[in-house]
């Protein structure tokens, strides 16, 4: 099954701990994926930015709602345990516990408030995202959105672009990876229209010793198996055993079978990985805004 939206892990949470004894969110994780019969994939899972843990980010959140509305009662750093008041709330449970059943304890009123009247601090999402996403998830997608507009624009310029800027592009790029060895011959572009199936040249060494062969095609149309043969035979040519093919369309399922079969190292990286890879490494695009997301230190105030 899905990972389960936080405000559907609110109740089976308070039940965990309606013993009255103390827990952490370490302590309840293993015990609420057991709930809602979680594989460890799913629990290890990630969010869109690839920092946080999906599952324990929103188990997170529904302990803090819960202690917001005063159904938890937290005992110390990393530490809490039912309230008084959560016991009342179980002993006549309702069928769900979610935003809009905590709105009746004054507390949570106060949090959300609060929240929603101030911009650093707005912890409150529209009623569809408040459904499914913490607000570190709401973050995350809206980053993943801009992200994927960004790189559909990048292909799109690439695509308009001269066939030989596509081929200084992706020597870029590949210097821009930590491909290429020290000096000013570390990337080539071969000279356009006499190619002969090679459209870069990487040299990992000072001296050449070690090189990678790039063919970059502009392309709608899917490249097939026959244009990565063309590209290993240009290869053989140069007795060489290491390439990489790049295309703004995408590759074949003929052609990446044929790549990873051959002794040959053949790398494939269709449109959508080019434009994720010239954002991750900065090639023809430049940083707009950046925004830092801040904790508390609680080490900091461990001496007080």
């Amino acid at each position: 099954m899905p990972i389960p939206d936080f405000q559907s892990i609110m109740f089976p949470l308070l039940e965990i701990i309606s013993d009255g004894k103390e827990y952490s969110i370490a302590g309840t994780r293993d015990v609420l994926a057991e709930t809602f019969h979680l594989t460890d994939e799913e629990v290890n899972q990630k969010l869109p930015s690839g920092v946080a843990n999906t599952f324990y980010n929103r188990l997170a959140w529904a302990k803090i709602y819960l202690e917001r509305a005063g159904l938890i009662t937290k005992i110390r750093r990393g530490v809490f345990k039912i309230s008084e008041q959560g016991k009342a709330v179980l002993s006549s449970p309702p069928k769900k516990i979610n935003i809009a059943y905590l709105e009746q304890f004054e507390a949570f009123k106060g949090f959300r408030d609060k929240a929603s009247s101030d911009p650093g601090a707005n912890l409150k999402l529209s009623e569809s995202q408040e459904s499914k996403a913490t607000p570190e998830e709401a973050l995350d997608l809206a980053y993943k959105n801009l992200r994927d507009d960004l790189a559909s624009q990048l292909l799109n310029q690439i695509k308009g672009s001269h066939p030989s800027f596509f081929e200084k592009l992706v020597v870029d790029l590949m210097l821009k990876m930590g491909y290429g060895g020290p000096g000013d011959n570390a990337g080539t572009v071969t000279s356009y229209g006499g190619d002969n199936g090679i459209d870069g040249i990487i040299n990992e060494d000072m001296l050449g010793l070690d090189v990678i062969y790039l063919q970059a095609k502009r392309w709608e149309n899917t490249v097939g198996r026959p244009d990565i043969q063309k590209f290993v035979g240009a290869l053989v040519g140069k007795r060489a055993r290491k390439g990489v093919f790049l295309t703004t369309s995408s590759f074949s399922s003929e052609a990446i079978e044929y790549a990873a079969s051959i002794d040959a190292k053949i790398v494939l990286i269709d449109g959508i990985k080019l434009s994720q890879l010239l954002i991750d490494f900065d090639v023809g695009v430049s940083s707009s805004q950046t925004y830092t997301i801040k904790r508390i230190d609680h080490d900091y105030f461990e001496g007080e």
